[in-house]
């Protein structure tokens, strides 16, 4: 494919994905529709969620303490009192909807109306209820700190990593109530065996490993998750994911990584997955088949993960500071000092 036929694809696709983000609007209802505080330089925060009660207290906190100003959530029909919880949030804007999270994109079309509609000009951060960001120095420069040096820089994006983290036993041993910090029970991860490639079409680079890979998919890794995303974009209105946020359009946009010598900033989404709860979404998920494009093919991981397996090895590291993960490579400070 030539350079110009493939910037045409991409452009196309890039309209397409935000014409169906723009008809999506007709599937949200609001419920508290808190945006008119949103100001001039606010951080925001966008999502779509379904039954995360058990999360999201912690998850908003994180995220408040890291500077998070303002979150929009779509809730997906949730039944375990998520919607309540949020929409008493003074500082949550929520909407709901009971439409297909598969056929929305997996709720892209959904998130990129919001973005489209309040995220132009602003830091926006792009994240699941089972992530929690961190950063170079996260403990102590909050998000605004970051965000001015990245500007400073001339960099639109920060790009992280997704780390799985799974408790030392079984996942079912791995229990917490509402509002506790999961990384009080798990507290372990895999320092190494990840894999990355570039993508020829958009330019992101791919990377896949971690106990999902091993666990799960030793038999086919091309289908085990992509655990690269771009979560934190300086937003205009014209950008459109493609895939979750593992890549994003205009291509441009996924140059963040640095590929001629030397490093360039990127954090980590410390990846919550592996509660107990697990077990049982993962019953109704394979039920519901609204997670996977070819949901049927992913049926072998979910048996796996209902069988309560121990993702924890002999080579498992326990998590400990955020200079030990750059130390492994899995974060870069990328100049920032």
């Amino acid at each position: 494919m030539s350079s110009a036929w493939r910037a045409y694809a991409l452009r196309t696709r890039r309209r397409r994905n935000l014409w169906r983000a723009f008809r999506s609007r007709h599937a949200l209802r609001a419920v508290k529709d808190r945006s008119g505080a949103i100001g001039r330089d606010d951080i925001l925060c966008f999502m779509s969620v379904r039954n995360e009660a058990l999360r999201l207290p912690h998850f908003l906190d994180h995220h408040r303490k890291l500077g998070v100003d303002h979150f929009l959530i779509v809730d997906n029909d949730s039944t375990d009192g998520t919607r309540d919880l949020l929409a008493a949030q003074p500082d949550v804007s929520l909407w709901t909807t009971k439409d297909s999270y598969k056929r929305a994109r997996f709720g892209l079309d959904w998130v990129t109306w919001l973005q489209m509609r309040h995220g132009h000009g602003h830091w926006c951060l792009t994240l699941d209820a089972d992530e929690l960001l961190i950063y170079p120095y996260w403990q102590t420069r909050n998000l605004p700190a970051l965000t001015g040096w990245l500007a400073d820089q001339g960099l639109p994006a920060m790009a992280a990593m997704m780390l799985d983290l799974y408790p030392e036993g079984p996942l079912s041993q791995a229990q917490i109530a509402a509002g506790d910090d999961p990384l009080t029970v798990l507290r372990w991860f895999d320092p190494g065996n990840y894999g990355l490639r570039v993508q020829d079409r958009t330019g992101n680079l791919t990377i896949k490993g971690g106990p999902r890979a091993r666990m799960f998919f030793q038999n086919d890794p091309r289908r085990a998750p992509t655990m690269n995303k771009i979560p934190l974009v300086y937003w205009n209105r014209r950008y459109a994911y493609v895939n979750s946020t593992h890549d994003l359009l205009p291509p441009r946009m996924n140059a963040v990584f640095a590929n001629g010598g030397g490093e360039r900033i990127s954090g980590l989404l410390l990846h919550t997955k592996f509660l107990p709860e697990i077990i049982p979404k993962s019953a109704e998920e394979k039920d519901r088949k609204e997670h996977f494009t070819n949901s049927t093919l992913y049926d072998r991981y979910y048996d796996a993960v209902m069988a309560d397996p121990v993702l924890h090895t002999a080579a498992s590291e326990q998590l400990t500071s955020w200079r030990r993960l750059e130390a492994l490579g899995l974060m870069s400070r990328g100049g920032w000092v």
